[in-house]
């Protein structure tokens, strides 16, 4: 008999790929180049060098046996080092190689790190607007994923509704920051002030409420800033990383948990994460990749890409017209749509061969989501394409 759970999935596909598999379709009847393309946040510059060359030399030097063996449960023993040296150093916390543990991405890092702190019934809280996939990850667990209402249009967390919400039967918070779809990164006094609810409300209710940082964006952040570390206004943090777009590395799929130093649980909770991998048949990312990324640490990919196509796209859309904040990091954008319907309005869009993604899919109304990790050139290319769409609402 089939999973009837995951049947019921199938009608429930998700809204990027699907406009992601529309363009394949559009660019094969009218040339790639002639489809503008800002539906999936898959990077679009090289991995840096280093990461090459560390590969080659593992390839090349590397006992085959050793290099292509199995590792701990609970991850290479040269990356989790590397990785605690790492944010011990940015961000003056006292990681030890025991608090990382490596995970197949940002995803397996969530998915991990939320069964480690919850138990079926339990709530989860995240902030509108917030990645789709967290209500798999959180369903998942057999806990229950509740949404806080967004606050428009500079979209920082919704801190007195987020109280209001915060009750006896949650047990962790899900935030994302810099932030997928909007682009914004929160403000040091948005973290104090989170921070300051989830220990007083944990002290109220005798137990911990954890929070779980989803930091995928971490590096690319636009005007000389660095983006507010989560785990530094709050001990009781997972902090949940992927190499997918600081190092250009989606396809490799890997990322980590690191727990917080004076975490609660801090001395089982990667222990635990690998019990759960038992469980799930996770069982540890490729070892040669772990491998690679421990010398890499402290590197990136040429980023700065991305603020030049932020400029280009805040800059033209604000000249058409549109309602929007300017981001502060990440490759989205996520400006308000021509009419109130924002499906209807990446429809129209099509008609000028522009794929947006209708802001309903991330718990919002009425705005579209624009994934500019794409070409310079193709950014440019796109700018009239929007100055027509624009016009179309104007007549």
């Amino acid at each position: 008999m089939l999973n009837e759970t995951y049947r019921a999935m199938l009608g429930r596909k998700s809204v990027i790929r699907e406009t992601f598999m529309y363009g394949r379709q559009r660019a094969a009847q009218i040339g790639a180049e002639n489809v503008f393309d800002y539906s999936l946040g898959n990077p679009s510059v090289p991995c840096p060098g280093q990461f090459t060359r560390a590969m080659e030399q593992l390839l090349a030097e590397g006992d085959p046996v050793d290099l292509h063996g199995y590792c701990p449960s609970q991850g290479d023993p040269g990356f989790r080092a590397a990785v605690a040296a790492h944010l011990a150093e940015k961000f003056g916390l006292a990681y030890r190689a025991e608090d990382i543990f490596p995970t197949t991405g940002a995803a397996g890092a969530i998915a991990h790190a939320i069964r480690a702190v919850t138990k079926p019934g339990d709530e989860v809280l995240t902030f509108a607007p917030y990645f789709p996939e967290y209500g798999p990850y959180v369903e998942g667990t057999g806990a229950y994923l509740k949404v806080v209402p967004p606050q428009a249009p500079a979209f920082q967390p919704n801190l007195d509704e987020f109280e209001r919400m915060l009750t006896p039967a949650v047990s962790c918070v899900l935030i994302n920051t810099p932030n997928n779809p909007t682009g914004v990164v929160y403000s040091e006094a948005t973290l104090t002030r989170l921070a300051e609810i989830l220990a007083e409300k944990s002290r109220e209710y005798g137990h911990v409420i954890y929070l779980v940082s989803d930091e995928p964006y971490r590096d690319i952040v636009f005007d000389g800033k660095k983006a507010p570390y989560p785990a530094a206004y709050y001990p009781h943090t997972l902090t949940c990383f992927s190499y997918s777009k600081s190092l250009s590395l989606p396809g490799e799929r890997l990322g980590y948990v690191a727990v917080c130093p004076g975490c609660e649980g801090e001395e089982i909770l990667v222990d635990m994460m690998s019990q759960i991998s038992r469980f799930t048949g996770h069982n540890c990312p490729p070892s040669i990749i772990q491998r690679a990324v421990a010398l890499c640490q402290g590197v990136t990919s040429d980023l700065s890409v991305y603020e030049t196509n932020m400029n280009l796209l805040y800059d033209a859309l604000t000249a058409y017209g549109f309602e929007v904040e300017r981001p502060g990091g990440t490759f989205y954008i996520f400006p308000k749509a021509l009419e109130a319907d924002a499906n209807a309005f990446c429809r129209k869009a099509r008609e000028f061969d522009l794929l947006l993604v209708p802001s309903d899919t991330f718990g919002v109304e009425g705005y579209v989501r624009l994934a500019y990790c794409i070409e310079t050139e193709k950014v440019k290319r796109s700018l009239p394409a929007l100055e027509q769409l624009a016009a179309a609402y104007r007549k």
